[in-house]
């Protein structure tokens, strides 16, 4: 599963790049760092992370809550939503063909 994350530093920069070069990501092992941009006023950190197990995101999380307010949101890559949305649209067609098939 695709994670995007909107993280709100409460903190000064400084003190979160600090804890950053002292100890890394802090991430759990099965936690995939993806990619991430910082805004321009470095204020806000946006970043993709990956796993199969939606708890390691809260422990990674943890890790950071002093210095850091996180918005998470499941995303899915934009092919795969393009893919759904095809199937809902084609797949209701094909429902209502089938159904005045069967009456």
């Amino acid at each position: 599963m695709l994670f995007h994350i909107h993280e709100i530093f409460l903190a000064p920069p400084e003190q979160i790049y600090a804890r950053f070069q002292t100890h890394g990501r802090l991430i759990p092992e099965g936690l995939e760092y993806v990619s991430s941009w910082v805004s321009d006023d470095l204020k806000h950190c946006f970043q993709v992370m990956e796993t199969d197990r939606r708890e390691l995101l809260d422990e990674w999380m943890k890790r950071w809550e002093d210095l850091v307010k996180f918005e998470v949101t499941m995303v899915v890559p934009s092919a795969e939503a393009r893919a759904r949305v095809a199937e809902m649209v084609g797949g209701g067609k094909e429902q209502e063909e089938q159904d005045r098939k069967d009456t």
